[in-house]
C-alpha cells in the first residue's frame, strides 16, 4: 500500500490517511448580529464534501479566538456557545465519514479587520466603516501601506488572549473536534510577535528568541493544560519570512529560528508541526514552484525529531506519495486542489492503489 493511505496514529487518535485538508478561509459566515461567526449552510456542504472525497483529516478555517480576532468580519469564530452547537453538526457528519475534524484556532493581529478577497482584493476596513475595527498587535506597526495601524498590545491584553485561545479550545472539544491546531503563521498574531520584522517590543515579550517566542509558548502551555492528554495538539508555522532566502537586509523569522522553536514545541505537547512558509511581509519574494515548503518541513521533521505535516502547490497523487516516501514529510495537506477536485483522496487511491473510506450511499452490490 502506498504511504499515503497509511494511517497514522497521534496519541490515542488514528487519522485513517495522509492525505489532509488545509484551512482556506471561506469569508461565508455573517459579519454581526447573533449568527456573527456562526458557521453556516455553506461552510456544512464545503467541508463535507471533502470527507465524502476520502479526506483523512480536514481542518477548519482560520477560527477566530475572538470577534476581533477575525482576518475579516465574514470569518468562522469559536467565542461563544452559537458557534459551538452549530460546529458540532459538522464535526457528527465527518466521523460518520471516518474523517477526523480538526479545528485551526486563529487570531489575525494586525491583519484584521479586512475585506473579502473577492472584495476589493482583501482590502482593510477603517475601524469607522461598518464592520471595521481597530486591530492589535505586538507593536504599532501596520501590515502595510494603507492598512489601520493596530493598537501594541500590554501585557494585560496578552494574557486576555492567551485565556482567549484556552476558552476556545474548551469550546472546540465541546463541539466534537478532535485535534486542535494552534495558527502561528501567515502573518497572524502569533507570527506577528515571533517575527522581529513586526514585533518591535522591548519588554519580556518582545527582543531575543526567548522573548519574542513567549507569546506562541503561553498560547500553547494554555490550550495544551485543557485538550485532552489522549488528543493531539498541531501548530501551523512559517518556517521564513522569505527575507534571508532573498538577501533582504530586513529582519526577519528565519528557518534555523523555526527548527529551534519546534523543539521548544515538542516539548510542551505539540505533535505535530504543520510547516508553511510567509505572510507577514507583504512584499516579500516567494519562489512559489511544486514542494517549495518541503524542505523546511523536511529539515524540522529531522533535526527535531518530531512529526510534521508539508503543504503548499502539492497537486499529483505520484507528488505527495513521493515527498512521504522518502521521509520529507508524515502527511501532506492540500489547499487550493482540494477546492478543485473534492475527491481528490478517492482518485488518487485509484492511481495509485489505495483505499479510502466510501460512503455505504455509494456502493453498488
Amino acid at each position: 500500500m502506498s504511504t499515503l493511505f497509511e494511517p497514522l496514529t497521534l496519541r490515542s487518535l488514528t487519522i485513517p490517511n495522509r492525505i489532509w485538508m488545509a484551512a482556506m478561509c471561506q469569508y461565508s459566515a455573517a459579519p454581526d448580529g447573533d449568527q456573527a461567526g456562526v458557521p453556516n449552510d455553506w461552510h456544512f456542504a464545503h467541508l463535507a464534501a471533502r470527507a465524502t472525497g476520502g479526506t483523512g483529516l480536514i481542518i477548519t478555517e482560520a477560527t477566530a479566538v475572538s470577534p476581533e480576532g477575525r482576518i475579516s468580519p465574514y470569518d468562522l469564530g469559536i467565542w461563544n456557545d452559537t458557534h459551538v452547537e452549530a460546529f458540532r453538526r459538522i464535526t457528527t457528519f465527518l466521523k460518520s465519514q471516518d474523517t477526523v475534524p480538526g479545528i485551526q484556532l486563529a487570531h489575525a493581529g494586525r491583519k484584521a479587520s479586512t475585506e473579502r478577497t473577492w472584495v476589493d482584493r482583501g482590502a482593510p476596513i477603517a475601524p469607522g466603516e461598518q464592520h471595521g475595527w481597530t486591530p492589535v498587535a505586538p507593536s504599532a506597526t501596520a501590515f502595510q501601506a494603507g492598512a489601520t495601524t493596530p493598537e501594541e498590545l500590554s501585557v494585560e491584553e496578552i494574557s486576555a488572549v492567551v485565556q482567549a485561545f484556552a476558552a476556545a479550545a474548551r469550546r472546540a472539544l465541546d463541539a466534537g473536534f478532535e485535534v486542535a491546531e494552534v495558527h502561528g503563521a501567515h502573518g497572524y498574531l502569533i507570527h506577528q510577535f515571533l517575527s522581529p520584522h513586526s514585533n518591535h517590543r522591548t519588554d519580556a515579550y518582545g527582543g531575543d528568541f526567548a522573548g519574542r517566542t513567549r507569546f506562541a509558548l503561553e498560547v500553547v502551555d494554555a490550550v495544551r493544560a485543557v485538550w485532552p492528554a489522549d488528543l493531539p495538539v498541531f501548530f501551523r508555522v512559517s518556517a521564513t519570512d522569505w527575507l534571508q532566502e532573498n538577501d533582504d537586509a530586513r529582519d526577519g523569522w528565519t528557518a534555523d529560528e523555526t527548527v529551534r522553536l519546534a523543539k521548544e514545541l515538542r516539548a510542551r505537547g505539540i505533535d505535530l508541526l504543520d510547516v508553511s512558509t510567509g505572510g507577514n511581509v507583504p512584499d516579500a519574494t516567494i519562489p512559489v514552484g511544486p514542494d517549495y515548503q518541503v524542505p523546511y518541513a523536511q529539515r524540522v521533521r529531522e533535526e527535531a525529531d518530531m512529526p510534521v505535516a508539508t503543504v503548499g502547490m502539492i497537486t499529483e497523487p505520484d507528488q505527495a506519495q513521493a515527498i512521504l516516501a522518502s521521509d520529507k514529510a508524515d502527511a501532506v495537506l492540500l489547499g487550493r486542489e482540494l477546492l478543485r477536485d473534492p475527491y481528490w483522496a478517492r482518485h488518487a487511491a485509484t492511481a495509485l492503489g489505495g483505499q479510502v473510506p466510501t460512503p455505504v450511499q455509494y456502493h453498488r452490490a
